[in-house]
């Protein structure tokens, strides 16, 4: 099915996409998680005041690199006693549950870990949830960028001067595996049978998290953002695409002539998730809308074609960035088999 401001479907599966690739990039990554791995996360738990029947429902904070603290919902199933037979014949005790598997969840662009309730059917189905709230965006997360508050926006072009360890997607890239190994060591998680998800900004978060924290099981993007950045960038004035408009607007301002879009676009390889796409020890479902014009199928492609790990790939033809019938319940049935 040929698409109007992309490339026909036959082609997808062999796009490798045009981002340059930093020439450091797997050093600018080992660093990255050395910073990561001696931060104290530093974990803690806060009743909500959402509760039911089945499900302990929890605000975690954890701190993140620059001291961040972080705060995703948590979900839980309650443990119930389980009677189990004691040694030689001794009658009858009880033991903890098995431990079981946990879900990861990131959300799009701007946005928060939205309500409590629409995350009890996997805690009904024996799993943990964390949803976490993207540092300076929409919900609870700390930005400590010197004030308090969110950002909101923005995040794409915060530290495109200076260092590259201080590109702010960095940082939540980061946050993103100090979640996942706070969830691994919860009493009560395989920390073999942890999976991820979202969608937009959220699936770019899932493959990264997978990327970065190879022990992740499973792992469903939906339509990821910050993937063949330069790409969907340049595609800009014929898809009237808006998800790099902060980038266009950097360019007016500070580089009118783009006599420094290789080094801008060459930096933004750090955080472009077709080159971290390597690392992923998971199996993937990709979700993708044929018709997306916001995050192009192409620019998806990009890292999915470079999984070498078990993977497949459910097409909307019909639909672009936006609610897709059914995918919710495919994700469901993909995380929890």
């Amino acid at each position: 099915m040929p698409l109007l401001f992309d490339m026909p479907l036959d082609q997808l599966p062999h796009y490798q996409g045009i981002n340059p690739r930093p020439a450091d990039h797997d050093d600018y990554w080992a660093r990255a998680l050395a910073e990561q791995r001696s931060t104290d996360p530093a974990p803690e738990f806060v009743p909500a005041d959402f509760q039911t029947d089945f499900a302990d429902c929890t605000h975690l904070y954890f701190t993140g690199t620059r001291g961040a603290r972080v705060h995703a919902k948590l979900w839980r199933p309650k443990q119930s006693v389980v009677k189990a037979p004691l040694p030689e014949g001794e009658g009858f005790g009880v033991r903890a549950p098995a431990p079981g598997p946990a879900v990861l969840i990131f959300h799009g662009y701007t946005l928060d870990s939205g309500d409590w309730i629409d995350k009890l059917g996997y805690v009904a189905q024996g799993c943990t949830v964390a949803y976490m709230d993207v540092r300076g965006q929409g919900g609870r997360s700390q930005d400590p960028g010197g004030h308090p508050g969110p950002t909101l926006e923005g995040h794409v072009i915060r530290g495109l001067d200076g260092s590259p360890d201080d590109l702010f997607y960095r940082d939540i890239y980061l946050d993103t595996v100090q979640l996942a190994r706070v969830v691994m060591d919860l009493p009560g998680v395989d920390p073999d049978r942890v999976s991820a998800t979202g969608a937009s900004q959220g699936g770019a978060l899932t493959f990264a998290c997978a990327a970065l924290e190879p022990r992740i099981r499973r792992a469903a993007p939906v339509y990821p953002w910050l993937s063949d950045i330069k790409r969907v960038f340049d595609l800009r004035g014929s898809t009237g695409v808006t998800a790099y408009d902060e980038l266009a607007d950097w360019f007016r301002r500070h580089d009118p002539l783009h006599a420094r879009e290789e080094e801008i676009f060459t930096r933004l390889g750090y955080l472009d998730v077709q080159f971290l796409a390597p690392r992923i020890r998971a199996e993937v479902l990709l979700v993708v809308g044929l018709m997306d014009d916001i995050c192009l199928p192409s620019s998806q492609y990009a890292t999915y074609n470079k999984i070498t790990a078990p993977k497949s790939a459910l097409h909307y033809p019909d639909f672009a960035h936006e609610q897709l019938p059914g995918h919710q319940d495919a994700i469901f049935r993909f995380l929890t088999a």
